[in-house]
């Protein structure tokens, strides 16, 4: 099994709080719903920098992150089609490679 982590890009705007909790209910459905495979929940993302040689500036674009373990691509692909969060933005998926240092 590998390790692939999610990197989502954008997010919901609620126009109301019941909106809102019905966003998060699909969203724990989805995540519960993907039983062993979530190797960590993840969490929100707050102010982000990114740096270079340059030195650090203000963005990024992400607004959070989850870690799933899947047989390949195609079954990580499979796990992430249907998050709740592609109805207001995108989602990354990059495996997580397996480095001995």
């Amino acid at each position: 099994m590998k390790n692939y982590v999610l990197i989502y890009r954008g997010g919901p705007k609620f126009a109301s709080r019941e909106e809102g909790a019905a966003y998060m209910e699909k969203w724990k459905a989805w995540m519960d719903g993907m039983g062993d495979a979530v190797v960590n929940r993840g969490a929100p993302f707050g102010r982000t920098m990114i740096v270079n040689a340059d030195g650090a500036s203000e963005g990024g674009g992400a607004s959070g992150y989850t870690v799933l373990q899947a047989e390949d691509m195609d079954a990580a692909l499979a796990l992430v089609k249907p998050c709740p969060h592609t109805a207001f933005g995108s989602i990354a998926v990059a495996e997580a490679m397996d480095m001995s240092m």
